[in-house]
């Protein structure tokens, strides 16, 4: 048995993805109606990580990659997601199949807390920006997540950041500032 997990973080990244979950497969991307994303959810290093921001707004939306991925692979990434202590998964949470009018019902996570003023790492943001290069998702979000406010991660023995940068050079981004730079 496999489910549907719909990505709009760092776990877009396809190689960062399979480091948790072997048997994730893009399947396309989706749309998800009435959220922002947001880098709100506080982290246990300081940092803030992507998160579903529900908007009353009309017209906004977050894109996001949805994945097939194997049922034995779930509890890797609950664990990778902090589920029940960072990250609430959500079993039933409704997108929309970019280029349709479908609803599709997925698996996601949304932070339990969340903080304004929190900003990412270089490295975290840059997973986020491969991600939405790697699926092609418009170029406006892509635009917009450049215009993301950053630190730097001074901390080169963290694990979370080596495992960040191994799977950026895995897909060809050895330069981790050159994605975040903003483009044209």
């Amino acid at each position: 048995m496999s489910f549907l997990y719909l990505a709009y973080g760092s776990n877009m990244l396809t190689e960062r993805l399979r480091h948790r979950c072997p048997s994730a497969r893009p399947i396309g991307t989706a749309l998800v109606p009435g959220h922002a994303l947001g880098f709100t959810k506080p982290s246990v290093d300081r940092s803030g990580k992507a998160t579903l921001i529900a908007e009353r707004a009309q017209g906004i939306h977050t894109p996001g990659v949805l994945f097939e991925i194997e049922e034995a692979d779930l509890p890797n990434l609950d664990k990778a997601e902090g589920a029940g202590k960072g990250y609430d998964r959500l079993d039933a949470f409704e997108v929309v199949h970019a280029g349709t009018t479908d609803p599709v019902m997925v698996t996601t996570y949304l932070a339990i807390e969340t903080r304004a003023h929190l900003t990412p790492y270089d490295w975290y943001l840059a997973l986020v920006i491969a991600g939405a290069h790697e699926h092609e998702l418009d170029a406006e979000h892509i635009r917009a997540l450049k215009e993301i406010g950053y630190q730097i991660d001074g901390d080169a023995a963290r694990l979370s950041r080596r495992e960040a940068l191994r799977a950026l050079t895995a897909h060809g981004h050895d330069d981790v500032h050159a994605l975040l730079r903003p483009s044209g």
